[in-house]
C-alpha cells in the first residue's frame, strides 16, 4: 500500500480547515424569534453564540469636527465684489425710504426727556404727548390728588391693582383736537404696565384706539405708523423711561 501523494494531503487539509463548525447539540435548531423556548443543548459549558447584523456596506461614520476646533480664517476678505444682477438690494425693498419722516419723530428716548427730529428736546424729566403734528409737554402725575413730589405722584399713577389709571383730565386735548387720531400709543416708561379697564374706556370713548408699550417700543411705533399713515391718524403719550414704579 503507497502512501497518500503530497497533492492529496493538501486537498484533505484545505478541506478540513475551511469546513464550518457546529456547536454539539442533541438536536439540530435554527435560533428562532425572541418569543420561541431555547434550544437545549447536551453540553453545558457549550454557549449558543448570539447573533449579530451583518452589515455589509463598506461605508463607516465619519468624525464629525466641531465648528470652534476648524481652522479660523486668516483675514475677513471675501474676495472681489460680485457683478451679477442677481444681487438684492435691500434698501429697494423698503417701501417707506423715500417718504419724508415728520418732524415729531422721536430721535432719542431719555431717562428725563426727549429729543426730536425737529430739534427740540425735553430734558426737565417731562412726559411727551404728541397730537397733530404738534408736540406738547405732557405731566400726567401732577393730575394726582395729595401728591407731595413728583416721584410720589409718578408712583401713583398706578392703583392697588397695580394698573396703569390716570384721571380723564389728562386725556382733555384728545376730546379738543380735530379730526381725532385714530390710535394713541401709550408708553409708560421702562417697563409695560396693564392699563386700567377705566382709563381705557374713556380713551376709546373718544374714538381713539389705544395700545400700550414700554417708551422705546412706543417711541419705534410712532415713528414707523406716523411716517405710514400720518400724524393725523397716530397720537402718542410717553413718560420717560427713567420712571421706575416702586413696588407696591
Amino acid at each position: 500500500m503507497h502512501s497518500p501523494s503530497p497533492q492529496l494531503l493538501r486537498v484533505l487539509r484545505t478541506s478540513l480547515v475551511n469546513a464550518p463548525r457546529t456547536p454539539n447539540l442533541t438536536r439540530s435548531c435554527q435560533i428562532p424569534s425572541a418569543t420561541a423556548a431555547p434550544c437545549l443543548v447536551s453540553n453545558p459549558n457549550t454557549e449558543i453564540p448570539s447573533t449579530r447584523r451583518n452589515y455589509s456596506s463598506p461605508i463607516r461614520p465619519t468624525r464629525m469636527i466641531p465648528r470652534s476646533h476648524a481652522h479660523k480664517p486668516v483675514s475677513h476678505d471675501r474676495g472681489p465684489e460680485s457683478q451679477e444682477d442677481t444681487q438684492t438690494n435691500f434698501d429697494a425693498l423698503n417701501v417707506l425710504g423715500n417718504i419724508p419722516a415728520p418732524t415729531t419723530a422721536i430721535d432719542a428716548c431719555l431717562d428725563s426727556g426727549f429729543h426730536l427730529n425737529n430739534g427740540v428736546k425735553l430734558t426737565k424729566g417731562d412726559g411727551l404727548l404728541l397730537v397733530g403734528g404738534e408736540a406738547f409737554s405732557w405731566r400726567p402725575w401732577k393730575a394726582v390728588e395729595g401728591a407731595e413730589s413728583d416721584r410720589i405722584a409718578k408712583d401713583a399713577m398706578l392703583n392697588v391693582k397695580g394698573q396703569f389709571e390716570l384721571d380723564e383730565s389728562v386725556w382733555g386735548l384728545l376730546n379738543l383736537v380735530w379730526p381725532k387720531p385714530d390710535m394713541l400709543i401709550l408708553g409708560l416708561g421702562g417697563s409695560i404696565f396693564p392699563l386700567s379697564p377705566e382709563t381705557k374706556r374713556h380713551i376709546n370713548s373718544l374714538g381713539v384706539r389705544v395700545d400700550v408699550l414700554d417708551t422705546r417700543n412706543a417711541a419705534a411705533q410712532f415713528n414707523l405708523l406716523a411716517t405710514e399713515r400720518g400724524v393725523t391718524e397716530i397720537a402718542a403719550a410717553m413718560i420717560p423711561i427713567g420712571w421706575k414704579a416702586r413696588p407696591l
